[in-house]
Parts: C-alpha cells; sequence; structure tokens
C-alpha cells in the first residue's frame, strides 16, 4: 500500500513540474541530437527546441503572423506574446518548408525548400558533440568532451541582451526596423578600447557613423555585464572592480520579473522588465522600461551622422524619452510605414524663375516658419550676419538654392536639401524658416502679353519629339513652294539633318555623366591644372603615379592617380569598374572622389591622406604605439571584411601591402588602390597565370597556377599583421642568411618556441600585454597557410583579433615543412 502511495505521489509530483521552473527534475528534458531538424511550417511534432525549465524556445516564428515567411529565432515561450530575444535571418525570411538542420558533423545550417543555404552559425572551432537550448536563454553547440561551447547565441547576439550575458569587446547589437525583422539603422557596440557606443550605419553597408551616445569608459580589459543575480547592468574591468552602472533606478525583482535590454528600432538601448506567469496571472502583463540610454537621442553634436536620427529632411523630438519623427509643413514620409526613412517635399520644389515669364516666387512658395527647430548638421552653403529675420526670409525665397533659411541672433544660414538631424526643443532659439508651396506649382500668367502667341508652341520646346514637328512643318512648307527637283534634294538633306540630330540626341541622353554614382567628372585639363602640370608627385606604384592636387576655388586637397594603362575596350571595362568603386564606402576604405577619362587618359582622384602610408608609419626611426598599431590592424581587416563580403560585387585587392594603407587625420587605417585589378592591362591583371602583387606579400597559389580567391588577400594580411607586430619589412636583404631575414620564417619559429619577446624587442606595450600579442600572432599564422583553405575568411579574421572567437594553435605554414 506504502509503494501504491509513492507511486501516485511521484506521478502528482510530475503534474506540478511546470509550476516549478528552477527545479532540479526539469533536466529530464534531453539535449538536441546531432542529426536532428526543424521545419518551418511544417506538420513535425517537433517545432521548437525547449530550454530545461520550458522558458525559453530555440525554433521558428512565423512573421507578422502569416504562414508564408519564418524567423529562425528565441523566445519567452511561457508569456503570451511570445516575446523575441534572438533572431538569425531577419534579412532573409525563410520560406514555408524551409529545414534547420542539425548536421552529423555539428554545423548548424538554414536551408530553403530548394536546399540553398539561408543562414549557418559562424566560426564553430572544434568538435561539436550536442546542442541545448539553456535556461538562460543561450542556445550552445557544445564539445561533450570538455563541455566547450563551440558556438553560442549569447556571442552573436541580435539585438537583445539577456541576464548572465556578457559584451565582449568587438561585440555588437543591431537594430531592427519598426515593421519587420530586417537590419535597421542603429547599432550598439563595445569598443575594443572598452568604450560602449550608439551610432547609426549607412545601410546597406557597415560603415559607422559617429555616436550618439558614447560611454567614454576606456581601457583593456572593460566589457558590459547583465547581471543575473540584480538585472543591473554595467561596464566591468575583468582585471579589477572599477565599474560604471548603467542600469539606474528601481530594479524588479530578477526572481519575480523577466528582463531584457534590446537597442530598439528608434535607437534607444532600453532595459525592459516583465513580471512572470503565475497562478493568479491573468495574461495581460507587458514590458515595462526600467531605463534607457540616450536621454535625448535627437540633440548630439557630430558632423559624420550619416541621415540622422529620423532620416533626411525630417524633425526629432523628445517624448517620454524617446524620438518622435515628423515631416515638415508639405512634407510626407518617403516610406509612409517607416518613420525613420526621412521626408521629401510633396511639391515641386523649384527656386528658379523665369523673370520675363511673371513667375514671380512670392507667387509660387512662401516661407513657413518653424520655431525652436534647426539642422545643425546639414551644410551651410552661405551664411549672411546682421540680417533680420524679413532680410533672412527673402534671401530664401529668392535664392534657387535655398530651401531651408536658420536664424539665430542675427545670422542667417541658407541650407539646401536634403538637410539631416532635424530636432525640435523648446527653449534653443532658433528659428527656421521652410520654403514650401504657396498651393499651386503650375502657375499662369495672369497678364499675358499682347503680341501674338505662336500657334505651334512646340518650336519653342527643346522637347525632341516638338523639334521633329517643327522640322516636319518646314519640310512642308518648302515641298508646296519649290520644284519636284529641288523638293527631292532639300528632303534628302532634311532626312541627314535629322538622322544626324537625333543621333546626336541619344549619344547625350545614353552618356552617363557619373555612371549612377555620385562621382564627379573631371577634365584632364581641370586635374593638369590641379596637378600643376603633375609636377608634385607623392608616390609610385603598380598602378600609376599619385601627385598632391588642389581642386576648386577652396583648394581642397586631394590626391590625383594617373593609371600607367588600361584595359584595351576602354570605356566599357573603364565605366563598369569605377560604377564598383564608386559605390563602395566604408570608414577603412580611401574615397574614390572624382575620375577622368579623356582620349588615352584615365585619372583617379581620392580624398588626400596627411599623414601617409602605413609603410613609412611602420618603418621610420621611431617604433609607433603598440595600441596604435593593433587598432589600425583591426581597421585594415574590417575593410578587407567589406570588399571580400559585403559589397555588391566582390572585390579582390591582390596587392595588400603597407604602401597601399593610408592613414588619414586620425591615424585610421584605410585601403586603397582596391577594385584597380581589372583597369590594368592583362598583362598586369589577376589571370591564373600572371603574378600580380609585390615580392614578399604573394600567396603560393600565383606560382601554382591556381585560380585566385580572397584568400589571396588574407595572404597578403597575414604577413602584413607580422610587419605591424614586429615594426620590420617582411624581407631584410641586408641580413643575408641571417634567420630573421625572412619574416615569415622567423615569426613561426619564435612562436614555436615560445620567444615571443624577440619579436617586438624592447617594446615595453606589447610585451606587457602578451595575451593580444600571441592572438595577433597565432592569427597571422593562420593567414599565412601555404593552402588556402586553411586560412581563414576576414569576417572570421576580424572576430579573432578583436578577441570574440577562439584562436586555435596554428599549424605549420608550410605543407611539406619538417
Amino acid at each position: 500500500m506504502a509503494d501504491n502511495l509513492d507511486l501516485i505521489f511521484f506521478f502528482f509530483f510530475l503534474l506540478l513540474l511546470p509550476h516549478y521552473p528552477f527545479s532540479a527534475f526539469a533536466q529530464i528534458y534531453s539535449n538536441v541530437s546531432l542529426g536532428e531538424s526543424l521545419s518551418a511550417g511544417g506538420r513535425s511534432r517537433t517545432t521548437s527546441w525547449l530550454s530545461p525549465s520550458g522558458e525559453f524556445a530555440f525554433g521558428f516564428q512565423s512573421i507578422n503572423n502569416t504562414d508564408d515567411a519564418f524567423l529562425l529565432a528565441i523566445w519567452y515561450d511561457k508569456i503570451p506574446d511570445k516575446t523575441i530575444i534572438w533572431y538569425a535571418n531577419g534579412d532573409t525570411p525563410a520560406p514555408r518548408g524551409s529545414k534547420l538542420q542539425f548536421t552529423i558533423d555539428g554545423n548548424l545550417q538554414l536551408n530553403n525548400p530548394q536546399g540553398e543555404e539561408i543562414w549557418r552559425a559562424q566560426s564553430i572551432l572544434g568538435v561539436v558533440t550536442y546542442a541545448a537550448m539553456l535556461d538562460t536563454g543561450n542556445f550552445v553547440l557544445v564539445d561533450r568532451r570538455n563541455s566547450v561551447h563551440r558556438w553560442e547565441s549569447f556571442k552573436n547576439p541580435s539585438d537583445t541582451i539577456l541576464p548572465s550575458q556578457i559584451l565582449e569587446p568587438g561585440s555588437m547589437l543591431s537594430s531592427r526596423q519598426s515593421t519587420n525583422y530586417f537590419r535597421g539603422r542603429f547599432q550598439l557596440r563595445v569598443l575594443t578600447d572598452g568604450n560602449l557606443v550608439l551610432n547609426t550605419v549607412a545601410l546597406p553597408t557597415n560603415y559607422a557613423y559617429d555616436a550618439y551616445y558614447a560611454s567614454n569608459t576606456s581601457g583593456s580589459g572593460y566589457r558590459v555585464l547583465f547581471d543575473e543575480s540584480t538585472a543591473i547592468i554595467s561596464i566591468q574591468c575583468r582585471y579589477g572592480i572599477t565599474s560604471w552602472d548603467l542600469t539606474v533606478g528601481s530594479i524588479p525583482s530578477i526572481k519575480t520579473h523577466y528582463h531584457r535590454a534590446t537597442i530598439d528600432f528608434n535607437g534607444v538601448f532600453t532595459q525592459y522588465a516583465r513580471p512572470k506567469m503565475t497562478s493568479s496571472s491573468n495574461g495581460n502583463e507587458s514590458w515595462s522600461i526600467v531605463w534607457s540610454i540616450p536621454d535625448d537621442i535627437c540633440f548630439f553634436n557630430s558632423q559624420d551622422v550619416g541621415e540622422g536620427i529620423c532620416g533626411y529632411n525630417s524633425i526629432c523630438r523628445i517624448v517620454q524619452n524617446r524620438p518622435v519623427c515628423e515631416c515638415p509643413t508639405k512634407y510626407t514620409f518617403v516610406d509612409p510605414n517607416n518613420k525613420l526613412s526621412g521626408c521629401k517635399p510633396d511639391f515641386n520644389l523649384q527656386g528658379c524663375y523665369d523673370n520675363g515669364s511673371g513667375r514671380s516666387p512670392e507667387i509660387l512658395y512662401r516661407m513657413e516658419e518653424l520655431l525652436d527647430t534647426d539642422w545643425p548638421s546639414s551644410g551651410v552653403y552661405q551664411k549672411r550676419a546682421l540680417y533680420t529675420e524679413s532680410e533672412c526670409q527673402k534671401a530664401c525665397l529668392y535664392d534657387c538654392q535655398c530651401a531651408i533659411a536658420n536664424f539665430r541672433d542675427g545670422n542667417c544660414l541658407k541650407k539646401s536639401l536634403p538637410v539631416r538631424n532635424g530636432r525640435h526643443k523648446s527653449g534653443v532659439n532658433v528659428k527656421a524658416f521652410l520654403k514650401v508651396s504657396a498651393g499651386n506649382n503650375t502657375y499662369r500668367n495672369p497678364n499675358p502679353p499682347s503680341v501674338p502667341v505662336d500657334d505651334n508652341p512646340g518650336c519653342s520646346n527643346p522637347n525632341v519629339e516638338k523639334k521633329d514637328r517643327c522640322l516636319f512643318s518646314v519640310v512642308a512648307a518648302v515641298l508646296l513652294g519649290s520644284s519636284i527637283f529641288f523638293n527631292l534634294i532639300f528632303l534628302a538633306a532634311i532626312f541627314m539633318v535629322v538622322l544626324m540630330y537625333h543621333k546626336k540626341v541619344k549619344e547625350k541622353v545614353q552618356k552617363p555623366s557619373s555612371f549612377e554614382t555620385n562621382l564627379h567628372s573631371f577634365t584632364y585639363k581641370d586635374l593638369e591644372e590641379a596637378t600643376d602640370g603633375f609636377k608634385n608627385e607623392l608616390g609610385r606604384g603598380a598602378f600609376g603615379v599619385v601627385y598632391k592636387a588642389f581642386l576648386g576655388l577652396d583648394s581642397k586637397l586631394v590626391a590625383v592617380k594617373k593609371l600607367n594603362k588600361v584595359v584595351q575596350d576602354g570605356d566599357k571595362g573603364f565605366k563598369t569598374e569605377l560604377r564598383t568603386i564608386g559605390q563602395t564606402h566604408h570608414k577603412n576604405l580611401v574615397k574614390l572622389v572624382g575620375f577622368c577619362e579623356e582620349q588615352q587618359h584615365r585619372l583617379l582622384v581620392y580624398e588626400f591622406m596627411s599623414n601617409g602610408s602605413l609603410a613609412s608609419f611602420l618603418f621610420g626611426t621611431s617604433r609607433p604605439d603598440w595600441n596604435q598599431r593593433t587598432q589600425i590592424a583591426f581597421g585594415i581587416a574590417r575593410g578587407l571584411t567589406y570588399l571580400h563580403e559585403e559589397c555588391s560585387i566582390q572585390i579582390i585587392h591582390c596587392d595588400i601591402k603597407p604602401q597601399n594603407i593610408l592613414l588619414d587625420d586620425c591615424y585610421t587605417a584605410r585601403i586603397s588602390d582596391f577594385g584597380l585589378a581589372k583597369l590594368l592591362m592583362t598583362d598586369q591583371s589577376r589571370t591564373n597565370t600572371a603574378i600580380r602583387g609585390t615580392k614578399g606579400y604573394v600567396a603560393p597559389e600565383w606560382f601554382r597556377h591556381m585560380p585566385i580567391t580572397v584568400k589571396v588577400d588574407v595572404y597578403s594580411f597575414g604577413v602584413m599583421l607580422l610587419e605591424i607586430i614586429c615594426c620590420r619589412k617582411c624581407v631584410e636583404l641586408e641580413m643575408g642568411g641571417d634567420e630573421r631575414a625572412i619574416l615569415t620564417d622567423w615569426a613561426y619559429d619564435c612562436y614555436r618556441e615560445g620567444r615571443l619577446d624577440a619579436l617586438v624587442e624592447n617594446d615595453i606595450e606589447a610585451m606587457n600585454n602578451m595575451g593580444r600579442l600571441e592572438r595577433l600572432l597565432k592569427v597571422a599564422i593562420w593567414c599565412i597557410q601555404e593552402e588556402p583553405s586553411l586560412r581563414p575568411t576576414m569576417r572570421k579574421v576580424v572576430l579573432m583579433l578583436e578577441g570574440i572567437t577562439e584562436v586555435s594553435v596554428p599549424p605549420h605554414p608550410y605543407l611539406f615543412s619538417c
């Protein structure tokens, strides 16, 4: 009888288990075994993998309550709204029938119904034997032998962090868009120097604009920690007790509330709390705000803000610490479903008018007054002092280019569209005068001229079709008043004129002025004058000679590269490649300003880099700062990642070396000469046989007549990384037979023998940071592997450099080493 009671009590206890999520008995849920899978919208009973307590689920969530598109995600499974805290494929929704596979070899990958890969877990190093959804909200791939997490969602976050999660230097959160899970314009980043920043990005690239919030914490070892017992988010130093608490105010208990922190679609980083479900819950609980940063996202001072918080031509104002985006009078949102899309005028803004036609600006437009409103980050093209408000309004009204005039303390600042970072705040004591439509832009002259009006208006219209009608009228008149013989001759002549005219118009219409980019087209004479007859030479390289030049009335300093040889098919190849180069935009690339294609001349105009090349920086008389060198290495790696993986067309540089890395005013690394390989003659370009590049940096596959891939750039980067570490050239001919003559050989010998101090000699800063030194050295050795398939991608290089991904012990670089 007692045994029966024990059995009944055991089954009764099992029924109560869901009400006790932290019970040790909750571990009856099994791990995910190799070979298991999930289907999006399928009929399988297994639609998600639960954590032991059932608090979290990993699987597919339908997007916008439809059964056609799915998100691979992690969510709170016990609350009615199933709040998503991690997602993998926001930019590429999975169609119904897609399959997530945990493969036999330990990979986690998502394929569409046609078997094409949508997403996979990146940077998995080592053996994976099982997966698990943990009660912390972390999904992990685990090596059973040593319980090491080979991959985890906590280290690859989307827009949210949870208690117990840590953001190490190099980590990043990206916002989603307001109505979907596509990548938004806002980022939270923990920089390698320990600073926590929020910034916007130039979609679809990863170019980060200046921060609109910064914690101003700086130092080695700082990271962001979400405490699992107190729910306090802080910036802490792993080497000491120094910390800065971000969480402020009253904090609901972690025992009674769920907590999460998210970078919202509007760019505000917010910590939320929500009551946990209990037996007395009615299901109406919701997430409430604990704290957020920044307090006023609309007001920040920077010149590099992109389109601002709310988009171009918009106005941002704060309501309860949240930005509200609005359009000025007579403007509407570019995307009505996205309040961050910016605004456009809903009238034809043509500031110029013809005095002779009677089109007075007072009739076409009026000046709308906006109090306490400004667009401070927009370029002012004209400033006038000692103006009255009336004079400022009139100055903009009668100006062809002016769309907005800001007035403050007698200063009138005229601006043209687009304007950015618009903001409104009471008490800032600035006015904006906005030029808007007076009601009807299709103005008709109320006092027509007394002279007879031409019955054929097409003759005075530059439109091609109307000009054809004019020519036809003239031909008909001549035919009626001339002999047949002269008519035939005249008709033939007119036919030839019309044919040549149409050909000329067609060529004019079809000729692109800037290849659908914002590049400026210069004449050869322009650049010859700007360079003072190509006299001020900055340097020479495989692509040509670089000259210093001064452009425009303001004598803007630029660098003009005169290419040696260009592809035989001329314009088509040149324009195609320039279209690709002109559309690149990344903080670690040298910006192409313009070009010249005139007869046999092909020139490129770049922004000027004031601190010269990395070669002169590294190999000068004094050894540069260690932290500055490592930041330069990180920047180069990010720039190559952009060229290899984030451009619309993949770009292989083929000649990565210190001479092609330039440094701007802040010593930020900028890759130059990217994308120029195809602009050169065939004997210089990338092929399966012709070797390109510079001695010491050339990957082994060039010599084996193997197909060239992005891995040649990885090899060159590895060699250059060793140069950055050691501050010496990769080949020192004057050393003769010395073991140090070939840097790649010597560096591996020092690593294998544990003599890292020999590489940096008396560099105290590097020796005080042996952990980073060893990590960078191992990354470099992985990059210079003789076998291309062993070299990591540049994206993985970035993760390893920044300490986000573990760097395993590299093998000997050469396949046939002893």
